[in-house]
């Protein structure tokens, strides 16, 4: 490791390191416009400059584009050095705009600081300033083109990282443009990140513009919840609204990006119609009240009709605070167990994935960015879980291959080998993929067990020439890998194909491989959910429960069933049922209805929320604001009022936990959990989940949970999969409902900027099944379920798709909450009469 110094300060740096980044290292930073940790080095801006007195390099270079050595010198302060800098930033003002006090980046601007620190405050200059011409592009981003410096940030993030290529540079030399050849949305999920990136004020935030300065703003870090990677933000509030959404470091997770349905999704905890006031029916009524009400109601359904009689419900969107103490009230009242997941299907493959993660197995996003191979097996990286398709296309950058095995037409930023295959067939090709790629020498520390598992996989595969070429290729490159990363979904495939996919990261670990396996789970907190309700039962018991008379009241705490289960007409039937049906909730869901008590909760945004991410790596979010109407509803876009109250407008909302609590110090003699702090210790010793630092108190964000590994069960017998095929004919085909970007994620839906963003939903399908059936491109069709139940559609053909099923996003426009199963699902397509 070299040894340098750098203004008279010794320091032991990585070979490799810019001096640039070792400057920092001890506290010293050097100027910069063009470089950014993320991007690397390019040299553009010229503003790094630096004076290197002694060693292989002398005199004045460009800080970010020499490796730091042995003996090197290094001084940011030499006159020759700062004038260099000086004259840089004189440089890049000729043209900028003198604009600042009305640019959205005026108070954080990088060229701002700079020019400040350099001492620059006089245009010598008076020919006249070189203008653009700026851009719509499109809902987000603000364009404002004259203030460039050509760092060429954005153009290396755009193309070179994100991998999209409808934004670049035009022209040349000090004409240079950086936008789209013609006016138009940008097409990138991953746009966002450019406002954050611009060092001046090219980029800024469309939807936040002229609403506060960063000083303005009520800051805090948080999390995003519109997956389950669990990106780390910060969240920027102004007169109790959340105006902007940023990305934060975490270099494990998402590193300096988020995914613009993260950046832009936080409208559902501005919303006017989410509840604000506790109420009976639709009377709003003082929040102790509706307490005790619910207590003295609770108390004659349990005399009438028995403790077993009430139940509850919570979903993975809740926080694991929220979870815990829904249990400990229900375990402590005797009530039905909470349920945490909507169906079977996805609460059992998220079990299954939760007992295959171990410490030595699981991996994280960086980890997946330096993988040499990835499997991505029943997943769609950019709708599902967005961060992971930039993560893999740095890995695919750096020379890895990626195969994605999938019924979907998958769309990804980069070349991939493409697999498509149905459900069904998905645990048959990893099986066969693991016998031909994995060592027979790979099963030997695992004993018997290993060796017999192993030698039980298939040697050859279905599927003809090609599938066989296909799996040869695939083979070959996990052969030849040395740090190969298994990514698998439980969207779409089956419980065998979770264990298969564990299955093979095992094997590669006993090849003395750096193998890594990479969960793609259901919501924000659903590994936590796992962990908490490891006795659970899925909600469509509970609704059989309540069909029969044999549940009575039902609390829905941060739980949409009319939104989540796949048969909305049953779950408004069987709500309307109960006898006290209490809802707690910051979301405006349409079960508020019915609901015979309403408790308003508190968003992450407004309280303190710990989630566990789909790595097993808790995720601690902060309150940025202490919740409240927005201003600008409650004023009706009119200045604030002059009249001073103690109380914030709509200010009632508690978080779910604490709601919980207070209904549990009502009903209970029994010791209970009066703080957060005595709940989070509770979650820590019932889970193994520490929640704080030991010493301190310090928030434990960012740290992995602790597995079980003891527990883990390498190759286990897993039941088969017969229960979930379904009898069809030859013009059936498997419907898949599945997630994407914009129009399904259940936060995101309620936000009023994102539907204008969202594509017209479609159901999609393989040219062949529809020739085969008589349809064709953009052909209204009917969707027919099972049980009578259909859905009116128009088609969309995929060559990219698997054969024999069908495509239906769970879009937000189209009423996908039918059939009464979730999971794939045997249905009829026709042409619409």
């Amino acid at each position: 490791m070299p040894k340098l110094i750098i203004d008279n300060r010794e320091i032991e740096v990585a070979s490799g390191t810019k001096v640039i980044a070792a400057a920092e290292q001890l506290g010293v930073v050097i100027p910069r416009f063009c470089y950014h940790p993320a991007l690397g080095s390019v040299g553009a801006c010229r503003v790094c400059a630096v004076k290197f007195m002694d060693g292989p390099v002398r005199g004045v270079q460009m800080s970010c584009m020499v490796e730091a050595v042995d003996g090197m010198v290094v001084s940011t302060t030499d006159p020759e050095a700062v004038d260099f800098r000086r004259q840089v930033i004189e440089w890049l003002m000729l043209n900028h705009p003198h604009d600042c006090p009305v640019c959205d980046e005026g108070g954080h601007c990088l060229l701002q600081d700079q020019t400040v620190a350099a001492g620059h405050g006089l245009r010598r200059y008076l020919g006249k300033k070189r203008t653009y011409a700026d851009q719509d592009l499109g809902e987000l981003v603000r364009h404002e083109m004259n203030r460039c410096i050509h760092c060429y940030r954005c153009r290396r993030f755009y193309q070179d990282m994100a991998g999209y290529r409808d934004f670049g540079a035009m022209s040349i030399g000090n004409r240079t443009y950086f936008g789209r050849f013609h006016n138009g949305p940008l097409e990138s999920p991953f746009a966002g990140n450019l406002i954050d990136l611009c060092p001046t004020g090219v980029f800024t935030d469309k939807p936040s513009r002229f609403k506060g300065r960063r000083w303005d703003f009520e800051r805090a870090p948080s999390v995003c919840l519109h997956c389950s990677l669990g990106c780390a933000t910060t969240a920027n509030a102004r007169y109790r609204e959340v105006v902007r959404v940023e990305g934060r470091l975490s270099e494990q997770v998402n590193g300096y990006f988020i995914c613009d349905r993260g950046r832009y999704g936080y409208g559902y905890t501005n919303h006017p119609d989410r509840p604000r006031k506790a109420s009976i029916g639709r009377h709003e009524i003082p929040y102790n009240d509706a307490i005790l009400t619910v207590a003295d109601r609770l108390s004659a359904i349990r005399h009438r009709d028995g403790i077993e009689t009430i139940g509850c419900a919570t979903s993975v969107r809740a926080s694991l605070e929220t979870m815990v103490q829904l249990r400990r009230l229900a375990h402590g009242q005797k009530w039905r167990e909470p349920t945490y997941f909507f169906d079977a299907f996805p609460q059992v493959k998220t079990a299954a994935a939760a007992g295959r993660l171990t410490t030595e197995l699981a991996v994280s996003l960086e980890e997946v960015g330096n993988a040499d191979f990835v499997l991505v097996v029943g997943a769609d990286p950019l709708n599902e879980a967005p961060m992971l398709a930039l993560a893999i296309r740095q890995a695919v950058r750096a020379g890895a291959k990626a195969v994605v095995l999938d019924p979907r037409p998958v769309g990804l930023p980069f070349d991939f080998a493409r697999w498509p295959a149905a459900p069904r067939d998905l645990t048959a090709i990893v099986h066969a993929v693991t016998r031909a790629g994995v060592a027979i020498t790979a099963a030997e520390p695992y004993g018997a067990v290993g060796l017999t598992f192993l030698g039980s996989l298939p040697t050859a595969i279905s599927g003809g020439k090609l599938a066989a070429d296909r799996l040869r290729v695939v083979s070959g490159w996990l052969r030849n890998s040395r740090r190969p990363v298994i990514v698998c979904g439980t969207d779409v495939v089956y419980r065998s194909t979770v264990n298969a996919a564990a299955d093979l990261a095992v094997l590669l670990r006993g090849e003395k491989k750096r193998a890594g396996l990479f969960f793609v789970l259901p919501g924000a907190n659903a590994l936590g959910a796992a962990f908490v309700g490891a006795e659970s039962k899925p909600f469509s018991q509970l609704l059989t429960n309540i069909e029969q008379g044999e549940v009575r009241a039902l609390f829905l705490v941060e739980s949409d069933p009319l939104n989540s289960y796949p048969d909305r007409q049953r779950v408004w039937a069987a709500l309307q049922k109960l006898d006290l049906l209490v809802v707690m909730d910051y979301l405006p869901i349409q079960a508020l209805e019915l609901a015979h008590v309403v408790f308003p909760s508190r968003s992450v945004f407004e309280t303190q929320a710990s989630f566990i991410s789909q790595e097993g790596r808790l995720r601690v979010a902060s309150p940025v604001h202490q919740g409240g109407i927005p201003m600008q509803q409650w004023s009706g876009g009119n200045p604030p009022p002059l009249d001073f109250n103690k109380e914030i407008p709509g200010s009632d909302a508690k978080a779910a936990w604490q709601i919980l609590a207070e209904l549990e110090a009502t009903l209970a003699p029994y010791p209970r959990a009066n703080t957060l702090h005595q709940l989070q210790s509770e979650i820590a010793s019932d889970l193994n989940v520490a929640l704080w630092e030991d010493s301190d108190w310090t928030s434990a964000d960012g740290r992995r949970v602790g597995f079980n590994d003891s527990d883990a069960q390498p190759f286990a017998s897993v039941p088969t999969d017969a229960a979930d095929e379904q009898e069809m004919d030859d013009r059936d085909l498997v419907l898949l409902r599945v997630d994407w970007f914009y129009g399904t994620e259940e936060l995101s839906t309620y936000s009023d900027l994102l539907p204008k963003l969202e594509p017209e939903p479609r159901l999609q399908m393989h040219p062949v099944d529809a020739a085969q059936l008589g349809l064709a491109e953009r052909d209204g069709v009917l969707v027919r379920f099972p049980n009578e139940d259909s859905v009116r559609v128009q088609l969309a053909l995929a060559d990219t798709m698997a054969r024999g099923v069908a495509i239906l996003p769970r879009h937000r426009l189209l009423p996908w909450q039918q059939g009464g199963k979730e999971g794939p699902v045997v249905v009829a397509v026709e042409r619409e009469a």
